[in-house]
């Protein structure tokens, strides 16, 4: 390689090394910068997207906390625990206890509940009344189509 540069005259030279110098920029540029430039934008591009879901939490998180403290602390319990009271006796179910916790929810302990029954309360209570069903945890009863069932009820939105 070293003989067939030194052949050329220095015009020739001159040419292959300035072509040399612009294919290595070329291939720097390809390389490095360009991937490295696209990394860039598509990071920028996630923490926009992140910074508008953080706005859009925080707006929620208002309305939530702007929510709880119209209702009062009081009155979610004991609306939450009539809610519960009024469906139960409308769909037949058994309670065997129902006792306040402290984030303002409800838990409900029914037993020998026929799980249809069950089932259409649980809806009713999320789809009908807007509640949460934070934990639910059903066990089969002593006969078939019965169950005991723990339910952990919170105030939706």
């Amino acid at each position: 390689m070293q003989a067939w540069f030194a052949r050329l005259d220095r015009r020739e030279q001159l040419s292959v090394l300035v072509l040399a110098a612009v294919v290595g920029l070329y291939l720097l540029w390809v390389l490095l910068w360009s991937p490295v430039s696209a990394m860039r934008d598509r990071i920028a591009e996630q923490n926009a997207a992140t910074a508008a879901a953080l706005v859009r939490v925080d707006t929620l998180v208002a309305e939530l906390q702007q929510a709880r403290a119209s209702s009062g602390p009081g009155g979610q319990r004991s609306n939450l625990a009539a809610v519960v009271n009024q469906s139960t006796g409308r769909f037949g179910l058994p309670v065997n206890r129902l006792q306040p916790g402290s984030r303002g929810d409800l838990q409900v302990r029914l037993e020998n509940a026929r799980f249809a029954d069950l089932i259409a309360w649980l809806h009713q209570l999320e789809l009908g009344e807007g509640l949460l069903l934070e934990e639910v945890a059903i066990t089969q009863a002593g006969s078939a189509g019965f169950v005991n069932a723990t339910v952990r009820i919170g105030q939706g939105l």
